[in-house]
């Protein structure tokens, strides 16, 4: 027994000491993973050259450059351009600069160039003829710039290196801050054939005629954006990212074939002289016509013109002020025609020049298009700031300039035309077009950002033409919804960048920079914003930055400052991942009002020590399934007579007058959703009720801030609910709509499918 008693008494202490000794289990802490958190650890911090609220600051600057040039276009079987150029460079910069960096994009056609170099050849096995020749015969076509001078204005040679696509030109002594410099450059290069050899500028030859159709950009060596962010911007230019490049004026002179018109960036000083009578007399008029285009150059005329090859020339005189680029294009072939434009501060004029070969598509909607683009772009953003704007047409091009763009569009032999090609014409128009806004004015980089000039653009391009609609008469099918960008998110995430990505680095560059951003931004004006505040947030963006050089948390924090709407959730999300959305309605209950007490009143009542009589007046919702149901719940009779506590409640607060005119809801549904992808996103439902009316509902995205898997909402209502769909319309772009409608619909099996299609 005293064994017994002794064993016990061991095995008790043996516990108690076992006790003392185990260890507290210390919780593991961990960082802020809220799907809500901050954006400050992805954005640059705000400074006085950029402030918080998204706006330039005090200290803002940036460089110019100005440009005289004298350009010879030599229409040969091998065509050439020659050039010479004096720039002007101001360093309106805090620092003084030891060298200039200056873009060669020729160099990327130069046998051996970087961007060859650097390609992946492995699954390029269908070449183009020229394509072919260019690329593996010793003679075929050898581009990039043959650079023959480089000096000062007192002819004193100036050091340079080429690297690549940019050339350093080294100073005798550093540019000092808010001084210049000039200097010139002599160069000539071979014109690439870029319907054979695809560029974004050269010339397309016509072998039945003879011709030449030219459009000429990158053409002269360019001055690099030096700014507070990156300091110089000398990326390689590679093929994809395209241009950084500061604002200055111009002054070209284009000399060309005397049976050539030509037309580029900046007002044509001498349009009398190499104009005929007749054509200036017509331009006279077009200024004056808003209703329709005027043919400057008739087809007749282009004809007549295509058989001319005069070894004669003449000089195109051009002047463009504050502006980013040139360009320009030139043959004996085009069609010229104009019209007038009237927006709120000016009027401007839409222009188009087109071979016979895009007869009669081009005729009937080119300029058009352009003056539609000019007048819809001009509401939403800021009055085109430039006095023209033309529609260039070229074989498989679509690329945009100051003043001018390249866009496609040929009928057929016939002059044939199908709807597809009618439709895409006139949306790579307007996309164009719209350049001019982003990038050419608010100047982004494009170099490292492509979707802050694309994305932007093809946003601003959807709703241009969603108004463009209106007076066509049929339907355009414009990218940039959410629901068009599904099938890519649910793609090969090892196959996909964000949208925060270098441009040379994305996968899929169409749906990335241009389908997703735009969607994105289409989604903050729908769901997120709404259409005041996001038109008035973004119309701030582009007038705070037009004429300036805005990165990327520039338009993010403009957009939250200008809305009061804090959208890091959305920034985080959308832009800097490639997370998906995919909601589900989990499951919908209905529940029921009642004022007796609960089982969790009564639970309630007893934790506080008190009487469940004596316990406040609770009125709870319940389920039918619940134990405290009862049968008189499901009574039409308003509850507000059948609840004691609702009606003591009432007569005390209220008069009679006041409760006749209350309305109560006599229907509760509790929704629940549930999130299994990994972004958040505003909740839109819309709700059909039983006498067929319905409703749309939107429940913030920041209804997921503590639960971002799941999330409930009691939905009250006076008719009874039939029908829940969640984003019917995939204004979110949700990767499965299967699970987004109650009562959960019955999938058709095959035969079922079968027998709909039979016929009887």
């Amino acid at each position: 027994m005293k064994y017994k008693i002794f064993s016990l008494l061991f095995l008790f202490t043996s516990i108690l000491l076992a006790q003392e000794k185990k260890e507290t289990k210390v919780p593991k802490g961990h960082y802020n993973t809220s799907k809500f958190r901050q954006i400050t650890d992805l954005l640059p911090t705000p400074n006085s050259y950029r402030t918080a609220s998204g706006a330039p600051g005090p200290d803002y600057f940036q460089n110019r450059a100005n440009y005289d040039m004298d350009i010879r276009l030599i229409d040969a079987k091998q065509p050439r351009l020659e050039g010479s150029e004096t720039i002007t460079y101001f360093n309106n910069s805090p620092n003084d600069l030891e060298y200039l960096w200056v873009q060669l994009d020729q160099n990327r056609r130069a046998p051996n160039s970087y961007s060859d170099l650097i390609n992946d050849d492995g699954s390029n096995v269908m070449l183009r003829p020229g394509k072919f020749i260019s690329k593996y015969s010793n003679e075929g076509y050898k581009g990039g710039f043959h650079i023959t001078k480089v000096v000062d204005l007192q002819g004193n040679p100036l050091p340079y290196t080429i690297n690549h696509t940019m050339m350093r030109i080294d100073l005798p002594q550093p540019l000092k801050a808010g001084k210049t410099v000039s200097f010139k450059i002599d160069w000539w290069y071979d014109i690439n054939n870029f319907a054979e050899d695809w560029g974004r500028s050269g010339y397309e030859h016509f072998k039945k005629d003879g011709n030449n159709l030219y459009i000429i950009a990158q053409f002269y060596p360019r001055m690099a954006v030096y700014d507070d962010v990156n300091g110089w911007q000398n990326l390689q230019f590679i093929k994809t990212g395209e241009f950084a490049l500061p604002f200055g004026d111009f002054n070209v002179n284009i000399t060309a074939p005397a049976d050539h018109i030509l037309d580029g960036t900046g007002v044509l000083t001498n349009r009398k002289e190499v104009m005929s009578k007749k054509q200036y007399k017509r331009y006279l008029k077009a200024q004056k016509t808003y209703d329709k285009p005027v043919m400057i150059v008739t087809e007749d005329e282009a004809r007549k013109n295509e058989k001319s090859h005069t070894n004669k020339t003449k000089t195109w005189r051009f002047k463009a002020e504050n502006v980013r680029d040139f360009a320009f294009a030139s043959s004996r072939k085009f069609i010229y025609d104009m019209m007038a434009v009237k927006l709120k501060s000016k009027t401007v004029m839409a222009i188009s020049m087109y071979p016979k070969e895009a007869q009669p598509l081009w005729e009937k909607y080119s300029t058009r298009t352009v003056a539609n683009t000019l007048t819809e772009y001009s509401k939403r953003l800021f009055d085109y700031p430039y006095h023209k704007a033309i529609s260039v047409n070229a074989f498989r091009q679509g690329m945009e300039y100051p003043m001018i763009c390249w866009n496609y569009g040929r009928p057929d032999e016939n002059g044939q035309y199908s709807d597809r090609l009618r439709n895409g014409m006139i949306k790579v128009i307007t996309h164009e077009v719209g350049h001019n806004w982003f990038p050419m004015v608010v100047n982004s980089d494009e170099r490292q950002w492509m979707w802050m000039d694309e994305g932007l653009n093809t946003f601003t391009e959807l709703l241009a033409e969603q108004a463009y609609e209106k007076k066509l008469g049929f339907k355009l099918y414009s990218r940039g919804l959410p629901k068009q960008v599904v099938p890519f998110m649910k793609g090969d995430q090892s196959k996909m960048n964000p949208i925060m990505n270098n441009s040379d680095l994305m996968y899929n560059r169409s749906m990335t920079a241009y389908s997703k951003a735009a969607a994105g931004l289409y989604m903050l004006r729908e769901v997120i914003l709404g259409h005041e505040l996001f038109d008035k947030a973004f119309k701030t963006y582009a007038n705070r930055w037009k004429f300036k050089h805005p990165e990327p948390a520039d338009f993010f924090r403009t957009m939250e400052d200008a809305s009061a709407v804090d959208l890091d959730w959305f920034w985080r999300g959308w832009f800097f991942t490639t997370r998906v959305n995919e909601m589900a309605i989990a499951k919908v209950s209905k529940f029921y009002v009642t004022d007796k007490p609960t089982e969790r009143i009564k639970n309630m009542a007893k934790s506080y020590g008190m009487k469940v009589e004596d316990f406040p007046p609770y009125v709870s919702l319940i389920t039918e399934d619940s134990p405290d149901f009862t049968p008189d719940m499901k009574s039409k009779k308003s509850f507000l007579q059948r609840a004691v506590n609702l009606k003591q409640f009432l007569n005390e607060n209220f008069t009679k007058e006041e409760i006749k005119r209350l309305k109560m809801p006599k229907y509760f549904y509790r929704v629940e959703f549930e999130q299994h992808g990994e972004l958040v996103m505003p909740i839109v439902l819309k709700l059909t009720y039983k006498d067929g009316t319905t409703e749309q509902v939107i429940y913030p995205a920041k209804i997921w801030r503590f639960n971002d898997k799941k999330v409930s909402k009691m939905i009250p209502s006076d008719k009874e609910i039939v029908k829940i769909e969640l984003d019917p319309e995939n204004l979110t772009a949700d990767i499965d709509m299967s699970n987004n409608v109650w009562p959960k619909q019955k999938q058709k099996s095959a035969f079922d499918k079968l027998k709909a299609k039979a016929k009887y």
